[in-house]
């Protein structure tokens, strides 16, 4: 087998194991028609396609980091053995393997300070153990399977980058912690979100949301970050103080969820593992947005009615499925300007070729800006150019592991990254982009909250 990106194995399973309970617990019964609903006329909304609003660039199957946790997380669900055994021939041993490697790598995160805040150095480490198990001839379709799966099935998404949907969904792109409702091809609100943190990073690819669950209940894993904070297995109840899913949780397709619960100064960094994560009131204003793009009819006080049995967990069904976009777009022609955000998961994505991409989607060529301009993207790119903590994402050298007396200040409880050094975004004026892009964000929530941008006016354009 050719070896597999263990890196991205590795760290789609801990994406999976933190986000995701182990076993399922809302088994609340699920509103339909009746008030207070979300379910309305199937038709009101059409289904959810593949081949709808592209991706940015970077963002195809081979962009999503297969990593030990992701595959430990993928072990939760009993299929994922079995469609390893039918789909990927590999044999009752190699699975068995691989369910221990998985779960030992997961369980080494807050024991061995090996994690360097570099998705890279994650998948890389990822790769190396799983190739050991299933070896070269069968590693690339292992891996191919594993980020299909983690995908959602939806892998084929378009490359144009900064496309705005002419459809109703919901675009999260994660380097701008940023989420986008969509309602027939207007933009209808934005939300300023928390992150999977880069060792649980948020997955790229087309979901769908189709059930808001209020109060949900949660099982916490058997991992280290839950660790002298919750016992494992033992469920937390709806509405608990300790339930870190907050009043709501909208699932998107393993393993990820939206869902409330996180403090006002985790939005706009890394606040979750694998999860969009909204404060309570966004997450409740969220869920009543939801239902009516998705076809039904669930106002603030049915919400609030829910708020006051917190500990009663109660399924609504959307009438009609809603695209949920993942995105990774460092290079955004947004409202005119050109927005460079940090490359947070270290996928290499600011470089001058998606530069090209971007400018030419909007019919406009790097060689027709200005010398200036020129100067100030190419400036720009080198500083974004660089992973959570500050390293460049094109340096192949490994972050060296802390001594024992930096230890903990360097990596942190559970071995995660959870704030983002330096800026996080440049902008700057081009003149040529002037009326073109993405649009800036309508309805903030909370208002005037986005990051605040290093702001680069660009000089006139010189003489053609």
């Amino acid at each position: 087998m050719k070896k597999i990106s263990t890196a991205i194995l590795f760290l789609s399973v801990a994406l999976l194991a933190a986000c995701t309970p182990v076993a399922p617990t809302d088994t609340a019964p699920t509103s339909n028609a009746s008030a207070p609903t979300a379910s309305a006329s199937p038709s009101a909304m059409p289904s959810p396609s593949a081949s709808a609003s592209p991706a940015a660039p970077g963002s195809s199957e081979a962009s999503l980091p297969v990593t030990l946790p992701v595959l430990d997380a993928m072990f939760a669900d009993e299929a994922f053995a079995g469609e390893l055994k039918s789909k990927v021939q590999l044999t009752d041993e190699q699975v068995a393997r691989l369910r221990e490697v998985a779960r030992e790598g997961t369980a080494s995160l807050s024991e061995e300070g090996a994690e360097s805040g570099k998705t890279s150095e994650a998948t890389r480490a990822a790769a190396e153990k799983i190739g050991s198990v299933v070896g070269q001839e069968k590693a690339q379709s292992f891996t191919a399977f594993v980020r299909e799966r983690w995908a959602g099935g939806e892998s084929a998404l378009q490359s144009r980058p900064s496309s705005v949907p002419t459809d109703t969904r919901i675009v999260v792109n994660a380097p701008a912690y940023r989420m986008d409702v969509f309602e027939n091809g207007q933009l209808v609100k934005t939300y300023k979100i928390g992150i999977g943190y880069p060792e649980f990073p948020l997955p790229q690819g087309l979901r769908k949301a189709q059930t808001i669950i209020f109060n949900p209940t949660w099982t916490p894993p058997d991992e280290p970050w839950v660790k002298g904070k919750f016992k494992p297995g033992q469920k937390v109840e709806a509405g608990s103080k300790l339930n870190p899913l907050g009043p709501i949780k909208i699932p998107i397709g393993l393993p990820s969820l939206i869902h409330g619960g996180k403090n006002p100064a985790r939005l706009g960094t890394f606040a979750s593992h694998g999860c969009v994560g909204l404060t309570n009131p966004q997450v409740q204003d969220f869920a009543v947005v939801l239902a009516k793009i998705g076809g039904g009819e669930l106002t603030p006080q049915d919400v609030a009615g829910y708020a006051k049995t917190p500990d009663k967990t109660q399924n609504v069904k959307l009438g009609s499925s809603i695209p949920v976009e993942l995105r990774y777009e460092t290079i955004v022609v947004e409202d005119g300007k050109l927005h460079i955000y940090r490359d947070v998961y270290d996928k290499d994505t600011n470089t001058e070729e998606n530069l090209r991409k971007a400018l030419e989607a909007y019919g406009i060529k790097l060689e027709d800006l200005s010398e200036g301009e020129r100067a100030q993207v190419s400036d720009a790119l080198k500083k974004m150019a660089l992973d959570a903590r500050g390293n460049p994402t094109t340096d192949a050298t490994p972050t060296p592991t802390p001594d024992a007396k930096n230890k903990k200040k360097e990596t942190g409880d559970g071995r995660v990254t959870y704030a983002v050094k330096g800026k996080k975004v440049i902008v700057i004026e081009i003149a040529a982009l002037k009326g073109k892009g993405y649009p800036a964000p309508v309805n903030l929530s909370p208002a005037g909250s986005m990051p605040k941008s290093q702001a680069a006016p660009a000089k006139k354009k010189a003489n053609a």
